[in-house]
């Protein structure tokens, strides 16, 4: 066995519900001279949980961008801050698909340390061609979301 076989996989989170749980830790690197996390990298944690739950609820983003079929683009993000994480906290980023259309999807995002809420978001994402032009998402993926959106358990 090799040593890559016998580490843990990277966190992935995971579905409880129709909901995507994301773990994280606060390192040095993450906080600002206060000792605070910096805020655009609430920002990357949000976009590392989202990439995760489409990978888990099989919606291969990778595949679709390499077969030129299309690419998912932020259009809208609205997020609030209401207390600062901090180096060592353990964190929590909890997903859910708030609705979805023919071309876009919104989902609201928390992070979260223990019970208590530091920020909310909702992004909304569009697909987009290649060229940069809005069009449909492709009929599974919509589907997917249509599930999660109406609360129904993926992975029962």
């Amino acid at each position: 066995m090799t040593v890559a076989e016998m580490m843990p996989s990277p966190a992935t989170g995971r579905f409880i519900a129709a909901v995507h749980h994301f773990p994280l830790r606060i390192y040095f690197e993450d906080t600002d001279l206060s000792g605070l996390v910096y805020h655009a990298n609430y920002l990357r944690y949000m976009e590392r949980a989202r990439s995760d739950m489409l990978r888990l609820a099989q919606i291969d983003q990778r595949a679709a961008h390499e077969g030129g079929t299309g690419v998912y683009a932020v259009t809208d993000l609205q997020i609030r801050y209401r207390r600062p994480a901090r180096l060592d906290d353990d964190l929590m980023v909890v997903s859910r698909v708030a609705q979805v259309s023919a071309a876009t999807c919104t989902i609201h995002q928390s992070v979260m340390r223990g019970d208590e809420q530091l920020t909310d978001a909702s992004i909304c994402v569009a697909w987009l061609t290649p060229q940069g032009r809005p069009q449909r998402q492709p009929k599974a993926w919509t589907e997917i979301f249509s599930r999660l959106c109406q609360g129904e358990d993926l992975h029962p």
